[in-house]
């Protein structure tokens, strides 16, 4: 008896011999393997649009939408703006394949194209008079330049993204192209210009659009092949004598890597400094720095002044008075 209780007790001492492993079965890495070959010869799914997919209530994102923007949107209008001609055309085209008649096929549903172009006309003469009372000094040319700028498809696509717009927008095509979010996107502001008037709008477009101008150079929006003709051009408008430039400092002449430093000079004054690779280079950098500070773009320029919307204009003044 007490060597039964010794074995016993060895055998707790010890331990099972086996114990439970746990792991992954067999089949579990091929099958993954054969899930990730198709995946790579079917390729990635198609997108979805938004509206199609579970979960989705139009209606309720809608006025999330509006409240979003804290802007007093018309229930109808915002869902108008919404629906692209491309989509009605889509559903009447499945209804009529699902053997409707013409009558019953035809959608009682209105779509964007008079919303769109009204908000076209509007934000192309709001921002058109803003940038022109902001700029007086900008030619016609610049201002066009700025205006196509600020409303090109880049530029209102991005801005339709970001405030959630393709996920709301009715069209038939998925993903949508950068000419849909763009009419949307003129299709809210015409909704908002008919639902707040033009006094909302403009403080809209100026939120979300004039603002993209904040960190940008002119040149990098208006492309200007010769800028030291256009310089001399402006000047002469406004009886000045054409300026001459003049290489103030140089370093590594002899070297692979020289940098020369063009000063611009009217009436024996200094209105113009730049630098570049060669001397070529640096006058005609020099002349768009001359061409910002007398449009009032130059890069110090202040902060948009919305009470009165005008911006500063003591660069270009300070230019005139020393030319």
């Amino acid at each position: 008896m007490s060597s039964l209780l010794v074995g016993v007790r060895c055998v707790a001492a010890l331990g099972p011999r086996y114990s439970q492993v746990r792991g992954v079965k067999r089949w579990v890495r091929p099958y993954l393997l054969m899930l990730e070959r198709k995946k790579r010869l079917e390729g990635p799914p198609k997108p979805v649009p938004r509206y199609q997919q579970p979960s989705f209530d139009y209606h309720a994102e809608i006025l999330a939408f509006s409240k979003r923007l804290n802007e007093a949107f018309s229930t109808e209008l915002l869902k108008t703006a919404f629906v692209n001609r491309s989509y009605v055309v889509k559903e009447e085209g499945e209804r009529r394949e699902l053997g409707m008649d013409e009558e019953t096929a035809t959608l009682n549903l209105q779509d964007n194209s008079e919303l769109a172009q009204h908000g076209v006309d509007f934000t192309v003469s709001y921002i058109t008079n803003t940038i022109q009372q902001a700029f007086p000094n900008l030619p016609v040319v610049g201002v066009k330049a700025v205006v196509d700028y600020l409303t090109s498809q880049q530029v209102l696509g991005h801005i339709a993204k970001n405030l959630g717009i393709d996920d709301l927008t009715l069209s038939s095509e998925c993903p949508l192209s950068l000419e849909t979010l763009q009419r949307t996107f003129y299709g809210i502001i015409g909704a908002l210009l008919e639902s707040s008037g033009p006094d909302t709008t403009g403080i809209f477009l100026q939120d979300f659009i004039i603002t993209e101008l904040i960190g940008k150079d002119l040149f990098e929006i208006w492309s200007v092949r010769d800028p030291m003709s256009l310089l001399v051009e402006q000047l002469s408008q406004r009886n000045v004598s054409p300026p001459e430039p003049r290489l103030t400092r140089e370093s590594g002449a002899s070297t692979v890597l020289p940098v020369y430093f063009v000063g611009l000079y009217c009436n024996k004054q200094l209105i113009a400094e730049a630098p570049g690779e060669t001397i070529f280079a640096a006058e005609e950098e020099a002349a768009r720095v001359a061409l910002r500070k007398m449009f009032g773009f130059a890069e110090n320029r202040r902060p948009w002044d919305y009470s009165t919307s005008r911006q500063g204009t003591g660069n270009h003044t300070a230019l005139n008075t020393a030319c």
